[in-house]
């Protein structure tokens, strides 16, 4: 069998580790067992290099262990990073998260650790409430942006964390509006806070698809991972913000190349030393698909 192509260099540095693993999630809402034994083998795949956190919800970490020890890496070497979820009472939940890496210090038990929180919150208040339980961790923090989230950006940078923003759901009305989505690009620019996604972004490239796998799924203009972190990146470079949508909207695979060096949209090029550098800005998406992703950029030839 003809081996695959190596992977461009450029295109390593934005899609390193981007893709946090979501099984557990709609649409795919899969049981725990098979989440875990999805993630274990992706960990060994040739794909591997795209994988990031396996995701959970703080409160099914006694669940995760009474699924899991079969399935762990029982090495440090190998060890498994998570990102739980934690609910509006962060004190019980990183209480949880605490006792499952204390745990799991001992190898023997499975050589995973959480080493990633993330939080949903409405007001910057309770961001600063937050704090005292999700200090210690690297630690997301999701904020609405209907409205300009700029306090909140504010609020968050005040304690060192990062932004999460929802770009997508299993219904059209859950998919925000692109100039929303370039205004929480700017405002984490702007208060030099990272930022990760979640939801809705399967695919590479902006375009209308089905919002779950299930027979006769509505169907919505759904945000592409590509178009997502090239956008922050481009942004980082200097691209303004009706240039940045214009990106983020971007549904032409023609006009994205990329070569072992550079990755290019129109006139606007970065190479794979500054992609690297942005990925400090775009840290991940969550996504409840590995393969769909994956399979994807296979299909458009970059893979």
């Amino acid at each position: 069998m003809t081996a695959p192509p190596p992977v461009s260099p450029a295109l390593t540095a934005l899609l390193a580790r981007v893709v946090d693993y979501a099984g557990l999630f709609p649409p795919a809402r899969l049981p725990m067992s098979d989440a875990l034994a999805a993630y274990a083998d992706y960990q060994h795949g040739s794909d591997a290099w795209m994988l990031g956190r396996f995701v959970i919800p703080a409160s099914r970490l006694e669940e995760f262990d009474e699924v899991g020890p079969e399935l762990l890496p029982d090495s440090a070497s190998a060890s498994w990073a998570l990102a739980a979820l934690v609910s509006a009472d962060a004190e019980v939940d990183t209480r949880s998260v605490h006792a499952f890496n204390a745990y799991h210090r001992d190898v023997r038990h499975g050589a995973v650790h959480v080493d990633t929180v993330e939080i949903r919150v409405s007001h910057a208040a309770e961001i600063a409430a937050a704090d005292e339980f999700i200090s210690g961790f690297d630690a997301f923090v999701e904020v609405p942006i209907v409205e300009d989230p700029e306090p909140l950006i504010a609020a968050i940078a005040a304690i060192g964390a990062k932004a999460k923003i929802r770009t997508g759901g299993v219904t059209p009305d859950a998919i925000p509006g692109a100039r929303h989505v370039v205004r929480l690009m700017r405002r984490c620019l702007e208060h030099d806070v990272p930022f990760k996604a979640t939801a809705g972004l399967h695919h590479p490239l902006r375009a209308e698809y089905p919002l779950t796998y299930e027979p006769g799924a509505p169907r919505a203009a759904m945000f592409g991972f590509l178009n997502v972190f090239l956008a922050a990146a481009f942004m980082r470079a200097g691209l303004n913000d009706s240039e940045t949508l214009a990106l983020l909207e971007e549904r032409d695979a023609g006009a994205i190349i990329v070569d072992e060096h550079t990755v290019r949209w129109h006139d606007h090029s970065m190479s794979g030393t500054e992609l690297h550098r942005a990925r400090q800005d775009a840290v991940a998406f969550g996504s409840c698909s590995f393969r769909e992703p994956v399979d994807e950029l296979r299909g458009l030839g970059w893979l």
